[in-house]
C-alpha cells in the first residue's frame, strides 16, 4: 500500500511542478511508471522495496517544493512559484564565506 502512496505522490507532484509544460510532464509520467513497473514483480518482504519507497517519497517532495520552471520573455526569464514552492530566508547566503565555528573553534569549510 505503501508503494501506491508513493506512486501517487509521484505522479501529483510532476503535475504541479510540470504544469503547463506537456512534454516535460509526459517524459516524468513515463519515468516514474517505468520505474515502479521494474519493481512491480518483487515480494513485499524483498529488502530494497523500503528504500524505494522512501526515495520515491524524497523525489515527490523535491519536485514539489524546489523545482521552479522558468520561461524566457524577451531578454528575461518568468518563473512559475507555485503555491508549494519552498521559500527560504536566504541565511544560508548571508552567511556564505564568512568563518563558521565547529566544535568551539571557527574554521573555514574546507579544513573540516
Amino acid at each position: 500500500m505503501a508503494a501506491l502512496q508513493a506512486y501517487k505522490h509521484l505522479l501529483r507532484a510532476a503535475r504541479i511542478a510540470f504544469e503547463g509544460d506537456v512534454r516535460m510532464l509526459d517524459a516524468a509520467r513515463q519515468q516514474i511508471r517505468g520505474a515502479f513497473r521494474e519493481k512491480a514483480s518483487l515480494p513485499a518482504s524483498d529488502p530494497s522495496i523500503q528504500p524505494s519507497i522512501q526515495h520515491a517519497e524524497e523525489v515527490a517532495s523535491f519536485l514539489k517544493t524546489n523545482l521552479v520552471q522558468g520561461r524566457k520573455q524577451g531578454n528575461t526569464y518568468k518563473l512559475r512559484i507555485h503555491e508549494h514552492t519552498e521559500r527560504g530566508d536566504n541565511d544560508s547566503i548571508k552567511t556564505a564565506g564568512q568563518n563558521t565555528k565547529v566544535d568551539g573553534n571557527f574554521k573555514c569549510c574546507s579544513e573540516r
